[in-house]
């Protein structure tokens, strides 16, 4: 028998923290820090941004499918966000909600401690949630007030609905239908 070979013990359950969930975490974790070192934060951002934005209109879609609904309304959007974010680990609620703006808070991150000192991988949240609110009520814009990637006990993100001259010197993250 070469030592590559299983043998009977080998074949036995051990002890290490490896399943798919946390492997892909671990995974994104470790990719969105190589882009980050290699092309810097903004840059690493925008990569992630990419594969964010076609995951939200896939996400989008599966929500409008499973509703039987073309097009969702501005509470459809809030809720939908939340029950993703929440089906994926996330612990996001509405703080508030108006036909101005919705506000989202979190005190879990879906990405665990993964996200910690990586801020890219808040693109993942700032595209899903500002393609679906755009696709679904014409215009968002994403604004990441605080997130547990940049060490806060909870984030806050506001997505406004509406293109105002406030809205518009806010930092944050435009999506158009």
């Amino acid at each position: 028998m070469t030592k590559y070979e299983a043998t009977e013990t080998s074949t036995t359950p051990l002890d290490i923290s490896l399943e798919s969930d946390l492997f892909i975490r671990t995974l994104f974790q470790e990719l969105s820090g190589s882009l980050q070192k290699v092309v810097g934060a903004e840059e690493a951002s925008e990569f992630i941004s990419v594969a964010a934005q076609n995951m939200g209109r896939e996400v989008d879609r599966k929500y409008k499918s499973a509703l039987q609904v073309y097009n969702l309304s501005r509470e459809q959007v809030a809720k939908v966000l939340v029950d993703f974010k929440n089906r994926i680990q996330g612990d996001f609620y509405i703080i508030e909600e108006s036909d101005e703006k919705i506000v989202f808070g979190n005190r879990t991150c879906p990405f665990g401690d993964k996200v910690r000192n990586r801020p890219s991988m808040c693109m993942m949240t700032s595209n899903i949630f500002g393609s679906i609110a755009a696709e679904n009520l014409g215009y968002a814009k994403v604004e990441l007030q605080e997130t547990i990637a940049q060490e806060n006990p909870e984030c806050r993100v506001v997505i406004y609905l509406r293109l105002t001259k406030e809205v518009e010197e806010s930092p944050g993250r435009e999506y158009f239908k």
